[in-house]
Formats: C-alpha cells, sequence, structure tokens
C-alpha cells in the first residue's frame, strides 16, 4: 500500500554546487549531509541530492512513494508493465529503495522505512 509521495531525489553532478543551491532556496542546511547523498527537510517534504543517480537511469527528479513492502510493491508495478530499474536495496539504517520504469520511460520510485 502507497502511503504517498513524500521524497524526491534529484540526480546531481556537482554536489557542493547542488547543495549550496537548495540551501539557498530552503534557507536551511541539510539534516543528512554525506558524500554520497544529502537531504534537506522542507516541511516534511524530503529533498535529497543523489551524486550517483544518473548511473541508475535518473535525468530528473524522481518522486519516490512511500509503501509498506518495496519488494510486493515492485512486483505489482512489473506486472501491470513497468520494468525494474533498480531492485530492492538497502541505503542503510534498513531503508529499502527501487526504481521501476513505466511504459512512457519514467521512473517511478519506491521507499520502504526500515
Amino acid at each position: 500500500m502507497a502511503t504517498g509521495i513524500r521524497t524526491v531525489i534529484y540526480p546531481v553532478d556537482d554536489l557542493p554546487r547542488a547543495k549550496a543551491l537548495f540551501r539557498a532556496l530552503l534557507g536551511a542546511d541539510p539534516v543528512v549531509d554525506a558524500p554520497y547523498y544529502v537531504q534537506f527537510d522542507a516541511d516534511g517534504q524530503a529533498i535529497g541530492l543523489d551524486p550517483h543517480g544518473h548511473r541508475h537511469g535518473q535525468s530528473g527528479p524522481v518522486a519516490y512513494w512511500h509503501v509498506d513492502d518495496v519488494a510486493s510493491s515492485l512486483a505489482t508495478l512489473v506486472e501491470a508493465g513497468a520494468e525494474t530499474v533498480q531492485n530492492p536495496t538497502d541505503v542503510g539504517g534498513g531503508l529499502l529503495i527501487a526504481l521501476a520504469r513505466d511504459g512512457d520511460g519514467n521512473l517511478i520510485g519506491l521507499r520502504q522505512a526500515g
């Protein structure tokens, strides 16, 4: 079951430059600041910057649906015609993410809290 989109992740080539831009836009420092991922909180909306996003086929921002079960949700999307881009992956602390691509080439992110 999906509970909504509360995470948007931008693929970036220059993490320091992107971090400075989003710091200026949001008027706040990141809540996660690591060399592999930076995240800001915008009134409960997670805005992530991923310097490796392009490797996963991201050409623009990806909205992540918060779901109860990433594997089951990904399987449901594949059964409905989507293709798997990234299998469920633990990105730390038990947080699981996956990516699918719909028939129009749009990426659909799935996120399951740990």
